[in-house]
């Protein structure tokens, strides 16, 4: 008996430590928003050089949207930041409008990335989007709701 309640004790700090230590940190947009748009421009765009193998040209075109994109970001951000802040929420059609806005913007952005990208790229950048569009997405899902789901599947 003595053994079993030792071992259960063991378990339960050893739970505590590893949630402990999930807490530590700050998160990742929390890291970005301490950058400045030409920082996070030119980190996109290097990332996107290592993975589409950009051409200088490209590179320079690129880190221009990225600028662009950054900054208008990062003033977004904080917008949305001192509204949170005071307590102010946005209404339907606040929301229905930064939506469309946001799409304007993505289709804006898809077509200046045709016309830079070679056709092998611009497939490998679509890619890559429809993927971390994919993680955002599932990201928003609690774990309760995908136990859930797989649960149901079976």
């Amino acid at each position: 008996m003595k053994k079993f309640l030792l071992i259960a004790l063991a378990i339960a700090s050893l739970q505590v430590v590893a949630q402990e230590q999930k807490k530590e940190g700050p998160k990742y947009q929390d890291k970005m928003m301490k950058l400045s748009a030409e920082e996070m421009a030119t980190l996109q765009t290097k990332k996107m050089t290592l993975h589409l193998d950009l051409n200088d040209k490209q590179q320079k075109e690129i880190y221009v949207i990225n600028l662009e994109n950054a900054k208008l970001r990062k003033t977004h951000m904080e917008a949305r930041k001192a509204k949170r802040q005071a307590g102010e929420k946005p209404s339907q059609e606040e929301r229905v409008s930064m939506m469309n806005a946001q799409l304007d913007r993505k289709i804006e952005i898809k077509k200046k990335m045709k016309t830079i990208l070679s056709e092998d790229q611009f497939t490998k950048w679509e890619e890559a989007q429809a993927k971390m569009a994919h993680k955002r997405k599932s990201g928003m899902k609690s774990k309760g709701d995908r136990r859930g789901k797989k649960m149901q599947k079976q």
